[in-house]
């Protein structure tokens, strides 16, 4: 009986350190590692060979104003959705405002929106002879309006995109909550500001920290939405030196300055994670709500302008542009070409970029050690890199050194991956995170091999994760913009391209169409993610 017990112990032993932690996985993850790397590489070889010239423009006053814009419209946006998601998030959560379930529901829809088509719609709007112009020109007779464009334009509709983001991270927090701590200050007489600023809010320092980052990280990479509102960052200097410009060198070198303005961000944020609290709410009863008394009707204001003017003013100037342009004889039939052009792409994409994601997150999670950790963080290379970044570095490695994939539908789809695999990795290693490995071990002792072991035990349970994964790729490459317009091929077009290429002439209601459904696409995409979340979360509380 010893000499069975040992047999299984060496079997399982075997096996553990194999099915999802084997060697045969290490080749793979440093491939991937590798690949994730070639842009930041080429990127440095391309600065090195820069001339004087390229140097001297690097150094101008208009490029440190361009990194002053570029850093000062990240941080404006940061600071105005962490106080705006926050605040929403204690309203509807905390307080006994009216409506709070319907408002709960309807404040992260601005997610689906992409920025380039936000802006789009608020120009359209807001612009000097824009379409409140007209309105209030036939009523009151006012003939100009101030201006959207430039930085208070980009501020704003970079802000009402993004502060889901926020609201839903400080949302979650919230719900969960035990208000003991809260309740103990408001014995000893704190007032609820006083009790929000002191417990409540150390509390969410950590959510906060990851959902500003996602902010950051946002306006950081943002090349529609500040390119229609004509407001110059690092990203829209890029394309255009890279547009006009034959010796493509600078570009390179604003690339570069771009990169290690994110990774500043990205250091930031860790120290500022580090240094907060920890301390995780746990739901033990329900939550006593704060009465707003005659606060409520600012409440109300403050929820309802922000909904307008995020979601309901967007979506009805969407839906004019749509019925103006099949009023003037644009034809549905036309997008579906560039439909099935992004649901494919992004398809193909969302595939690669899991296969490429499932290597680097087994071993992350299943076999620790320096070498892991090194790949591990090394595939995450693409949350310092822009879209516009890893398309300029693989247009010059495709123009120099691989013609033949130069503006194939390779090189399109390695940048997606590039560009999206860390996304992909974080609700992999979750969703791994929550296999025991009791299960595994079974398998094993049954005798299994190490690749059926995965496939019958550890990937079905990991199947919420993985589907969770693919739907955000998929909805990110949908919306993805300066990436595709400069890597597809000669004559591929998709939504997000047609949306630019007409708004980029003035063609509001021929980009109607396509807008809409790249939002509708979007939608479908942000359910699929909230139904297999709430799997997951079902999971993991059994």
């Amino acid at each position: 009986m010893m000499l069975k017990d040992w047999v299984v112990a060496k079997r399982v032993g075997a096996v553990v350190a194999s099915p999802v932690r084997g060697a045969w996985l290490y080749l793979p993850a440093a491939l991937v590692a590798l690949a994730m790397s070639l842009p930041l590489i080429y990127l440095i070889i391309r600065a090195s060979t820069a001339g004087s010239s390229a140097w001297t423009w690097l150094l101008r006053f208009q490029t440190v104003q361009i990194m002053g814009q570029s850093v000062g419209l990240a941080l404006s946006v940061m600071l105005a959705a962490l106080i705006l998601g926050v605040l929403l998030a204690w309203l509807v959560t905390r307080s006994d405002l009216i409506g709070r379930t319907i408002w709960s529901a309807l404040l992260p829809l601005p997610l689906v929106i992409p920025s380039y088509v936000g802006a789009y719609l608020f120009v359209s709007f807001f612009a000097p002879r824009g379409l409140l112009q007209n309105l209030l020109e036939g009523w009151l007779g006012v003939e100009r309006l101030p201006s959207i464009y430039g930085f208070w334009g980009a501020w704003l509709v970079l802000t009402l995109m993004t502060y889901p983001y926020v609201f839903l991270a400080a949302r979650t927090v919230l719900m969960g909550g035990d208000r003991s701590l809260e309740e103990a200050a408001r014995s000893l007489g704190c007032s609820p500001l006083e009790t929000f600023w002191k417990v409540t809010l150390p509390q969410l320092r950590p959510a906060l920290a990851a959902s500003s980052l996602l902010v950051g990280l946002y306006v950081l990479r943002d090349f529609g939405a500040v390119s229609i509102l004509r407001f110059t960052t690092f990203t829209r200097a890029i394309y255009l030196h890279y547009q006009s410009s034959i010796d493509r060198s600078a570009a390179a070198l604003l690339s570069l300055v771009l990169i290690l303005i994110t990774v500043g961000f990205l250091v930031t944020e860790q120290r500022f994670r580090r240094s907060a609290a920890e301390n995780p709410y746990t739901a033990v009863r329900p939550v006593e709500l704060v009465r707003l008394g005659r606060w409520q009707i600012l409440a109300l204001t403050a929820i309802i302008l922000t909904v307008v003017f995020g979601l309901i003013l967007p979506t009805a100037v969407l839906f004019y542009w749509l019925v103006r342009g099949l009023a003037a004889g644009e034809q549905l039939g036309i997008w579906v070409s560039p439909l099935v052009g992004s649901v494919s792409v992004s398809g193909l994409a969302a595939i690669l970029t899991i296969l490429a994601a499932l290597p680097v997150a087994i071993l992350s999670v299943r076999r620790k050690n320096l070498l892991t950790k090194v790949l591990e963080k090394w595939s995450y290379l693409g949350y310092a890199v822009p879209g516009i970044v890893v398309a300029l570095a693989l247009v010059f490695l495709g123009a120099n050194f691989v013609p033949r994939l130069y503006q194939t539908f390779f090189m399109l789809l390695f940048a997606y991956v590039i560009l999206f695999l860390p996304q992909a990795m974080g609700s992999i290693q979750a969703a791994l995170r929550m296999v025991q490995r009791s299960l595994e071990e079974a398998a094993a002792s049954l005798g299994e091999n190490p690749l059926r072991v995965f496939q019958r035990v550890t990937l079905p349970l990991m199947m919420p994760g993985v589907a969770t994964a693919a739907a955000l790729v998929f909805l990110t490459t949908m919306k993805e913009l300066p990436a595709t317009l400069l890597l597809a091929p000669i004559g591929f077009s998709t939504l997000a391209t047609q949306v630019w290429g007409a708004v980029s002439e003035a063609y509001f209601a021929r980009a109607a169409a396509p807008a809409l459904i790249l939002i509708l696409t979007s939608s479908i995409s942000m359910y699929l993610i909230n139904h297999h979340s709430a799997i997951e979360g079902s999971s993991q509380r059994q």
